[in-house]
């Protein structure tokens, strides 16, 4: 017979709900999962060492530009998109754009292997490294698709503003763990192969 017992050897191993502690909803035998460990997003030798690498200026410097293009190039398409002209300097937006993001690519790797000693996926910087591999891989991919003639102007720009709908999801993580490393808050402890993660 499926019993509670049962069902709680089956949902215990995988229970993670935040909410089971205060919920008000128990099953029997199975006990409120404790808070994953704390900590915060730099030890003190990262922080000096964040502090004293010149790259981490850089990072500072090259995120608003690239902010910066971005705006100017959204509405560059968008306005190319309703209107139907103006494509030449679209597309030269969106190549700068790409180029900035290179930029920044490379030198947010050489800042993380400063910091963590590694180019990418430092634990604490987990996630924003992955989106930001989706982030490169969709302008990557508009490159290619202007450079080899695989789309028409209006399908590049569409595909440009998947890349930018990318960036901006990626942008928000950055200026909030940046907020958040800034006002001294802790974030999650990270298990082997997870994280989150922004170059600041």
């Amino acid at each position: 017979m499926f019993t509670i017992d049962a069902l709680a050897g089956i949902v215990r191993p995988v229970d993670c709900c935040p909410w089971s502690a205060t919920a008000g909803v128990k099953l029997r035998g199975i006990e409120a999962a404790p808070p994953a460990p704390r900590r915060a997003l730099y030890t003190p030798d990262e922080r000096r060492r964040r502090d004293a690498t010149v790259w981490t200026q850089v990072q500072a410097v090259l995120a608003p530009t690239q902010f910066a293009v971005f705006l100017a190039s959204l509405a560059l398409v968008l306005h190319f998109l309703a209107t139907g002209h103006g494509g030449a300097a679209a597309t030269a937006s969106v190549v700068l754009k790409t180029g900035v993001l290179y930029a920044i690519m490379i030198t947010g790797a050489i800042w993380e292997r400063q910091v963590f000693g590694r180019y990418l996926f430092a634990p604490a910087f987990f996630w924003e490294d992955a989106v930001s591999m989706l982030v490169l891989a969709l302008h990557t991919a508009y490159l290619a698709a202007l450079a080899g003639g695989l789309l028409d102007l209006t399908g590049q720009m569409l595909l440009a503003l998947a890349a930018y709908a990318s960036y901006v999801v990626n942008a928000t993580q950055f200026v909030m763990k940046l907020r958040a490393a800034r006002l001294g808050q802790p974030t999650r402890a990270l298990h082997p192969g997870h994280g989150l993660g922004a170059h600041s």
